[in-house]
């Protein structure tokens, strides 16, 4: 499997992801929420869009799913636990369910806790990937927003079991920030201050920090290390106050 993903900056922080088999040309969207930006990285990409895929329901992430489905004729996918909440739905999405990009095969996880409908993608090629959103940042978690702090870690639990080496695409470009946070909650976690000064140097250079890797995640992300829901919880709280 060949699955060629092309970052599509929106609003201030915001990031869509662009998936393209390269056995196929299949191409899908992530959370296309601003339909100008999108639109145009298709068209660079060759002018087809063939499917839709929605995380959850907030409208940074998919407030311009009509308008590109129009626009591409493209198949709308998301959380059924969610339907009600989000554009109209080709197909309704729950754990466990397969998902494909032309000939690359995918996987939904059911990942609550920044909302209680939140889906993620995984795809298990080479290297593997995961579209996470607003789950897991590098080097930080979602609000709480409607979740419970058992539903996010249970959520970053299933994340922990993917392989060391998985690339993490998520929603928004904040890794800067939680780092700093970050490094209150570990001061002396070398991987963490490595990992910090790594994000100094991109963002200085004006580069992205994102795709990170679940090794990475796992070594220095203090959500992703909570051994509890309660920690994790605890952490959050702070982070909110941060």
């Amino acid at each position: 499997m060949t699955l060629h993903i092309t970052p599509i900056p929106l609003f201030s922080d915001n990031y869509a992801w662009l998936l393209r088999d390269g056995a196929t040309g299949t191409t899908a969207v992530i959370d296309p929420a601003d339909p100008g930006p999108i639109e145009a990285a298709v068209m660079a990409a060759g002018g087809r869009l063939d499917l839709i895929f929605l995380t959850h329901h907030h409208d940074d992430h998919v407030a311009g799913t009509d308008a590109i489905r129009e626009k591409f004729g493209a198949k709308v996918f998301g959380a059924a636990a969610d339907a009600r909440r989000l554009p109209k739905l080709d197909r309704a999405l729950k754990q466990g369910d397969s998902v494909a990009v032309g000939a690359s095969e995918g996987t939904v996880l059911e990942t609550p806790g920044h909302t209680i409908g939140h889906i993620s993608f995984y795809f298990p090629g080479d290297p593997p990937a995961l579209f996470c959103a607003d789950t897991l940042f590098s080097l930080g978690c979602g609000k709480l927003l409607e979740g419970t702090p058992a539903d996010m870690f249970g959520s970053l639990r299933k994340f922990a079991g993917l392989p060391d080496g998985t690339l993490v695409y998520c929603g928004h470009e904040y890794t800067a920030s939680n780092a700093r946070f970050a490094l209150t909650v570990e001061p002396d976690n070398a991987a963490l201050r490595e990992r910090a000064a790594e994000v100094t140097r991109q963002r200085a250079a004006g580069q992205s920090t994102v795709p990170t890797t679940m090794a990475q995640e796992k070594a220095a992300n203090p959500f992703m290390r909570a051994g509890s829901a309660e920690e994790l919880g605890r952490i959050r709280a702070a982070k909110d106050r941060f």
